[in-house]
């Protein structure tokens, strides 16, 4: 709220600045006026910001620049690509901010693509566009693509500075190629390091299990004199969580109120799935109930797995009512819910939450996977035989149930019931 009202405030001053110039007989200046769509952009009024750059006259890089980034910041991509496919010309700055608001608008297949067409008929890329390309990288799981960049970087001879190392670390670390994650890091000295990208190894390490390694570095981090942040705990909870090390996320938790820092959202979250990890679920829920915000659905969401692989269908049962009143459009939500009373037996109450799903008309999200072959990352739904390999596929997948598949003693089959991603 107070962003909006700052940003409410800064518009109606920019209108009063805008009206000046009107009235200066400064409209034909063209750096003025490429500060105005700049303003406005800024600002969030992307229509008055088309506005003036539709009455301009003397057009030049800058202008179409400008306007260019304010529909990509916006989130406006069908008109950020309108105004890119018609610009007269392009320079670096107009294929980077296409990439960067294709990135931050979730849409990193496009990104990616925009890229590729950019190595072939655009200009190098730069510092900016390549944050950004390894940014799409990471979100996609292309490790491959990711090594491609990396390569990009090297052959043209692109300056390593400390960001770019970041989104690079970044990269590897959520591909899971942790080794080379390390490597990276290695090479920046330490010297010369940051806050950022001792989060991003601390992070990675955390994400991936090595709890230990994780804590370590944070002891080096502090021995360097580099002041931990709120993200840095974060990472460092999350490692706890992963490592069963709750009396050392109590420990993390309790350093945030001791440097200045009040817990955010994030925070309690990661603490209750420390507890809930542990199995230390009647604590998790008291921990819960004395949080001083909202509960979010990461909150509730982090107790009700460890409920569930506890086996505490109880609290568990609980928590999936809450979940629903908070989230009655979810689709996940009943689903959860309705896989717990499943395995608890209760196939009564299973069949009644999906009918209450039904009848509420929420319609189940289908989930996808994401695999990266040859380069070229494929994305699958379930039942999915769209692929022209599909029936490879198929003979595949039905080789590797058989080889994974429990034994025919197994009696306890409830455990598969659950699926963390509806929660």
């Amino acid at each position: 709220m107070q962003k909006a009202v700052a940003r409410l405030e800064e518009l109606e001053h920019g209108f009063s600045i805008h009206a000046h110039i009107t009235k200066s007989g400064f409209e034909s200046d063209r750096y003025i006026v490429n500060s105005l769509i700049h303003m406005y952009s800024s600002c969030g009024d992307i229509g008055s910001a088309r506005k003036v750059f539709d009455g301009m006259t003397d057009r030049n890089s800058v202008s179409w620049n400008s306007m260019l980034d304010g529909y990509a910041k916006c989130g406006d991509m069908d008109s950020a690509r309108a105004l890119f496919d018609s610009m007269p010309e392009r320079d670096v700055v107009s294929w980077s901010s296409l990439i960067d608001g294709y990135v931050k608008s979730g849409e990193h297949r496009e990104a990616m693509a925009l890229f590729d067409r950019m190595r072939y008929i655009g200009p190098k890329a730069n510092e900016v566009t390549m944050v950004s390309v390894l940014c799409a990288c990471a979100h996609l799981g292309a490790l491959e693509q990711g090594k491609i960049m990396h390569r990009y970087l090297v052959e043209n001879k692109l300056p390593m500075t400390l960001m770019l190392q970041t989104s690079l670390l970044d990269m590897y670390a959520k591909c899971g190629a942790i080794d080379e994650a390390l490597a990276v890091f290695d090479a920046v000295p330490l010297n010369k390091t940051d806050v950022l990208i001792w989060n991003a190894i601390i992070g990675g390490l955390a994400t991936h299990g090595f709890a230990e390694d994780a804590l370590r570095l944070f002891d080096e981090m502090q021995r360097t004199r580099i002041k931990p942040d709120e993200i840095t705990y974060l990472c460092l909870l999350s490692a706890c969580a992963h490592g069963g090390l709750v009396h050392e996320a109590w420990h993390f938790f309790e350093c945030l109120d001791k440097h200045g820092m009040a817990p955010k959202t994030e925070h309690y979250a990661c603490m209750v799935d420390v507890l809930a990890r542990a199995g230390r679920l009647e604590e998790a829920y008291q921990f819960l109930g004395q949080i001083p915000t909202e509960q979010t659905a990461s909150m509730l969401g982090a107790l009700l797995n460890g409920c569930v692989n506890h086996r505490r269908l109880d609290i568990a049962e609980i928590i999936g009512r809450k979940l629903i009143e908070l989230d009655p459009d979810h689709d996940g939500r009943y689903i959860g819910l309705s896989n717990i009373y499943s395995v608890g037996k209760r196939w009564d109450d299973a069949k009644v939450m999906r009918a209450v799903m039904e009848q509420r008309g929420v319609k189940k999200s289908p989930g996808f996977s994401s695999v990266e072959i040859a380069r070229t990352v494929h994305r699958f739904i379930a039942h999915d035989k769209t692929h022209p390999s599909s029936e490879e596929i198929y003979v595949m997948l039905n080789f590797i149930v058989n080889q994974v598949r429990p034994d025919a003693d197994q009696k306890d089959e409830d455990c598969f019931l659950y699926n963390l991603e509806d929660v």
